[in-house]
């Protein structure tokens, strides 16, 4: 499998992050190793979670996605054959959130320990914090990255206009860069992510990692009516897609999916890949749906899918 570099941070990964907001969440212990166990056996090697992931459920405390995947790779011992991204910044606890330095060093032990491991490949800002200086952030970031507790960052969230400002601090004041940017960006959502935060990533060169690949499962082609939605973890968020503009983006897709003989979501993935986007996030809770997202580096978008997709899409 051809690997991709993110950014100039010298980290090679294949075309398909796994999103690890499920891990704890919507997929147990056990569950989460099995599909752990098929993302790697198919070749991946980018797994994306965050500090904060699931403490938006009743009875959790944030850091259970972390802890599965700390468990998985301690039991499997292949930390070395994966590439591990997590996040800091969104609110842990009351005055436990942010990007000050004192935060960072703190938020960065305990992921460490939750992850059974003594350094982060990339460790992003998991949103922009307005209220703290760049030099700041960015000075923590570098001693982390000095005392090998960190490989590269990247940043999430974050408007075209803060990112160039940030990168403008990286070289003004001799400190890292972002390396990364984890928008959301899929077929259904494109504005805040084409246009100038696109360009920006391109002419400076930085990994993209999009985030609600599949636009919360709406691109797998599962949602068709409120019917479908009953008992779903999303569903607050597909029923505003169910519009005329989202049952165009699903004809287009079903139409791609029979020429190509895959699925809406593969050909949803490999639209992104095609877009530019380094390494798609998109998470499974199951082998066979692993196994169906894995399908998606296979397929090859020619002129006309692609047009025939970005049309139905568009605005």
């Amino acid at each position: 499998m051809i690997l991709r570099q993110l950014g100039k941070s010298g980290l090679a990964v294949a075309p398909l992050a796994f999103g690890g907001n499920v891990l704890g969440w919507t997929a147990d212990e056990a569950t989460s190793f099995k599909v752990l166990d098929a993302f790697v056996g198919a070749g991946f090697n980018l797994i994306d979670t965050a500090d904060v992931y699931s403490r938006w459920i009743p009875g959790h405390q944030g850091g259970e996605s972390e802890t599965i995947l700390g468990k998985w790779m301690k039991t499997r011992g292949n930390r070395s054959r994966v590439i591990i991204a997590t996040k800091v910044g969104i609110e842990m606890a009351e005055g436990e959130q942010g990007l000050s330095r004192a935060y960072i060093l703190r938020a960065v032990e305990r992921s460490l320990t939750r992850l059974q491991t003594d350094y982060i490949d990339l460790y992003q800002s998991h949103r922009d914090d307005p209220l703290t200086p760049f030099e700041e952030t960015l000075g923590a970031y570098g001693d982390l990255i000095r005392a090998g507790k960190v490989r590269a960052i990247g940043a999430s969230n974050f408007t075209a206009e803060r990112l160039s400002a940030a990168l403008a601090a990286s070289a003004a004041h001799g400190l890292p860069r972002y390396e990364t940017l984890q928008p959301l960006y899929n077929l259904y959502d494109r504005s805040s992510f084409e246009g100038e935060l696109a360009d920006l990533c391109r002419r400076e060169q930085l990994g993209v990692i999009s985030y609600f690949s599949l636009a919360s499962g709406f691109l797998t082609g599962k949602y068709r009516t409120e019917a479908d939605l009953a008992g779903r973890a999303r569903a607050y968020r597909v029923k505003d897609m169910m519009n005329p503009r989202g049952a165009r983006i699903l004809r287009a897709l079903d139409e791609v999916a029979r020429e190509l003989r895959g699925t809406p979501a593969q050909v949803a993935l490999a639209w992104l890949i095609a877009r530019g986007v380094t390494a798609p996030i998109a998470s499974a809770t199951s082998i066979e749906q692993m196994q169906e997202l894995a399908g998606s580096v296979r397929l090859e978008l020619g002129d006309d899918a692609l047009t025939k997709l970005d049309e139905a899409s568009a605005a």
